[in-house]
């Protein structure tokens, strides 16, 4: 799917038929209370991002969250703010073409809805079905990042990869270590693949989301030694830092990725942002390195003081 264009305007019309405002609480929000059978990855074969009259160049960019008990405040910011601003900014800086959004919400294989995702739209629709997801908040420990993965490898169509050689964009955020497999009986629980015989490693999962998309991490919230570490070595170049009291300048941070990817100069990327948040999205992204920059940096060190 992704007929159609995005208007900011829309956006204000669903905001204000929901009462949605900055004081809104999480559950106020996402008021559904369990899974819709139509976000239910068992109940989807693929999800299609094609090129039509409205969108002759698409990008499937697919922006996924954790769900789990830490992270109910990041799931408020990008239905408040984050995703509407994020998607107006990418028609305004334009640092892809004809973009197709899809949403998902992760947790861990033991939970009720351990991964729920949306269609690729390219209007309203993009927000109208976040807020039908069903907010878990509860389970915690290792991140369900894979499963995200897994999904966009099997289960995604993208004319942009499959017509033109030109990969999508793939965000993660989440405050969790890596899952450190998924078992063939996991796979088939999510997915209803029942073809997998062998546990896939994340290394694994993310290698196959690789092929089609630029994927990313982002992690939030106070950062923990361990889960920066599991994520430099799995990720290297392509994890970013956003701290909880940053989380408003998420989306700032997913157009500078898309930007960077895209050939701008970092430069002009920090420089583009107002003057009292350039320090931040710089922080952000320091670690974030393509094309020629592209060699293996410690963040770790920067952060904690050790290699």
């Amino acid at each position: 799917m992704g007929y159609g264009s995005y208007r900011a305007s829309d956006w204000d019309k669903l905001r204000n038929s929901r009462g949605i405002s900055h004081a809104t609480a999480v559950n106020e929000i996402f008021k559904n209370t369990k899974l819709n059978p139509k976000y239910d990855p068992r109940n989807i074969n693929m999800r299609e991002s094609v090129d039509s009259a409205d969108s002759p160049e698409s990008t499937p960019i697919i922006i996924a969250f954790d769900d789990t008990s830490s992270m109910g405040y990041l799931a408020k910011e990008i239905a408040q703010s984050s995703l509407n601003k994020t998607i107006t900014e990418i028609y305004d800086k334009n640092p892809v073409t004809n973009p197709h959004v899809m949403c998902a919400a992760f947790g861990n294989c033991g939970d009720p809805a351990p991964l729920q995702v949306t269609q690729y739209e390219a209007d309203i629709r993009i927000v109208e079905q976040l807020l039908d997801l069903w907010l878990v908040l509860r389970g915690r420990g290792d991140s369900g990042d894979p499963l995200v993965w897994y999904f966009a490898a099997k289960h995604t169509k993208i004319d942009s990869f499959d017509k033109r050689g030109k990969k999508g964009f793939l965000f993660t955020i989440g405050d969790d270590d890596i899952k450190r497999t998924l078992s063939s009986e996991q796979i088939a629980t999510v997915f209803g693949d029942i073809d997998v015989n062998d546990a896939l490693t994340p290394k694994q999962v993310l290698t196959m989301a690789q092929e089609k998309y630029n994927v990313f991490h982002i992690i939030t919230k106070p950062l923990r030694e361990s889960v920066c570490k599991s994520w430099e070595t799995l990720l290297p170049n392509s994890t970013a830092l956003v701290r909880e009291e940053n989380v408003k300048d998420l989306y700032m941070v997913i157009i500078s990725i898309m930007q960077l990817v895209n050939g701008m100069d970092r430069k002009d990327i920090i420089a583009q942002w107002p003057a009292e948040v350039r320090h931040d999205i710089s922080d952000a992204i320091k670690d974030v390195r393509v094309g020629s920059e592209a060699e293996p940096k410690s963040f770790i060190k920067k952060i904690f003081g050790k290699s």
